[in-house]
């Protein structure tokens, strides 16, 4: 009789046990198991937020949204974005081999600094990505002082301090 060394390996139960727990939520939720699924799930769209001097800005990722499908607003400190990529019902759903793409609504919300100008939000939509502009209020922009070489510096009297 001979016995075999099996090498435990944590990274293919951590992987078992995430399936165990993706199952469990799915079925809790009412969800059906396995790629069917996949249609009925909504999406969340990849963004990236990053900040100049003078704005911050959002990229999202909305490839088949339409522009009418989009809705942005500003209101609290809050930017909230909504959309929906709708599916084309133009083929009969039996003739699809896999759907892999997301369908169904969205809703991002992203809390913003008080030095956003709420009232100057700009938007572009091209290929597929969303551009969002807030502008900087300018107290919030920064600021060059210029460096004055060679006078004495003064009081906020307007007294020069060299007596």
């Amino acid at each position: 009789m001979s016995s075999n060394i099996v090498r435990w390996d944590p990274f293919r139960e951590l992987g078992q046990l995430q399936d165990r727990m993706n199952r469990l939520f799915q079925e809790s939720w009412g969800g059906t198991r396995g790629e069917d699924n996949l249609m009925s799930t909504g999406f969340v769209p990849a963004v990236d937020i990053y900040e100049d001097e003078h704005d911050i800005r959002v990229k999202m990722e909305v490839p088949g949204i339409e522009q009418n499908d989009i809705d942005i607003q500003v209101q609290n400190n809050t930017l909230t974005v909504k959309g929906e990529r709708r599916f084309e019902k133009d083929e009969k759903e039996e003739n699809f081999h896999r759907i892999e793409r997301r369908y169904g609504s969205f809703v991002r919300s992203f809390t913003l600094p008080n030095t956003v100008e709420a009232e100057n939000v700009q938007a572009n939509y091209h290929n597929g990505v969303l551009y969002i502009s807030l502008p900087k209020k300018a107290e919030a922009k920064p600021k060059q002082i210029k460096v004055n070489v060679g006078e004495p510096a003064k009081t906020l009297t307007g007294k020069s301090k060299a007596a």
